[in-house]
């Protein structure tokens, strides 16, 4: 009967010392995976863990990084805070030291690192398609590919062939890794929204169809980069609109000769005769589409348009525009804001070209 006391009390210090050392081993397990670390010497490191990556393949990699210490901690930190969690891929930013457990949070998380890429109003698909190659993010081609499909813009607009002035331009917070198409999509996505129901409603009783609206929209928004100058610009054109009068839009003519491949930088008198149905100098009306992608301030102008009956505007040559409702005043600002404007111009650079050909 003693011998039995003293086995179960053995048994019993046994069983201690073993939950002591479980406790110990665990405190000491957690304590590793709590403690920060950096191993690598710059600001920042990037690691890209690329779709289909095992967890060994992923853990190999932070290593390499230098983020995490070795293979060992990580996983145990994968036992302890991993289990039942898919690591995400994609591309992940550190810039300081982190415990195991909280890097493993980040990528079960899917918390990648988004670069920002903005497309400003007023580009076309093919300057769009240059700033994504541009930045790094694909090929201009993917790009122009995927915007041959209209498919997400068909319920505002069923006549759509692609998506030019449906793209809605603004700054996109992007994985590195996004694909063109993903990205198409988001952007008309983004259209479909800003063009809300109310500005549908307004499109309806002015007896526009989007099409109609983004089209202006998008003459308006490379005419003028001022606020206070879209809602005249849309009058003249409404005003022109009424009476069938042509919309005489060079931004119309440079789209069309984009189009043709002929564009070298400058406007002239020929290329204002250049046949194309774009070219609103040879036909009345709105050209059959959008010739780049508006903002939201110019859609709402293209709807908004000023009660002024103008018909006419020129350019002062300092980013803004003098209106006429007569052609005898228009003329008159033409003489005052081109034709003086540009002869003084001249003037001024024979004058210092001489200047300095004397030395002076």
């Amino acid at each position: 009967m003693l011998e039995f006391v003293i086995v179960k009390r053995r048994l019993v210090q046994l069983a201690f010392v073993l939950i002591v050392l479980a406790l110990i081993g665990g405190a000491a397990a957690l304590y590793v995976v709590d403690q920060p670390y950096k191993g690598y010497s710059g600001e920042e490191v990037f690691v890209e863990i690329p779709p289909g990556s095992g967890v060994g393949a992923i853990g190999r990699r932070l290593i390499e990084a230098g983020v995490l210490r070795n293979d060992a901690t990580f996983r145990l930190a994968m036992r302890l805070y991993g289990q039942g969690r898919t690591l995400k891929a994609g591309e992940y930013r550190f810039t300081d030291a982190q415990p195991p457990s909280a890097i493993i949070d980040r990528i079960a998380r899917g918390d990648v690192f988004l670069r920002p890429m903005t497309f400003p109003e007023g580009l076309t698909l093919r300057e769009m398609a240059a700033v994504f190659e541009q930045r790094g993010f694909g090929a201009a081609r993917a790009f122009l590919d995927a915007a041959r499909d209209a498919s997400a813009v068909r319920e505002v607009d069923p006549r759509a062939d692609d998506l030019e002035g449906y793209l809605f331009p603004e700054t996109y917070a992007l994985p590195r890794s996004v694909k063109a198409g993903d990205l198409v999509r988001q952007m008309a996505t983004r259209f479909v929204s800003i063009y809300s129901a109310d500005l549908r409603q307004e499109a309806e009783k002015r007896g526009m169809t989007t099409r109609q609206v983004v089209t202006l929209a998008s003459l308006i928004e490379k005419e003028t980069a001022r606020g206070d100058e879209r809602p005249l610009v849309s009058a003249v054109y409404h005003n022109r609109l009424r009476i069938g009068m042509g919309l005489q839009c060079d931004p119309t003519v440079i789209f069309a000769l984009q189009r043709a491949g002929k564009y070298d930088g400058n406007l002239t008198r020929e290329d204002l005769r250049f046949d194309s149905p774009y070219n609103t100098y040879r036909y009345a009306g709105l050209p059959p589409g959008p010739i780049a992608a508006p903002g939201r301030a110019s859609i709402e102008a293209a709807l908004r348009p000023a009660n002024v009956e103008y018909l006419y505007f020129v350019s002062r040559n300092d980013g803004s525009h003098v209106f006429a409702s007569s052609l005898a005043e228009h003329n008159r600002n033409v003489q005052e804001f081109q034709v003086k404007y540009f002869r003084e111009r001249r003037l001024s650079r024979q004058a210092n070209g001489t200047s300095r050909q004397r030395g002076e």
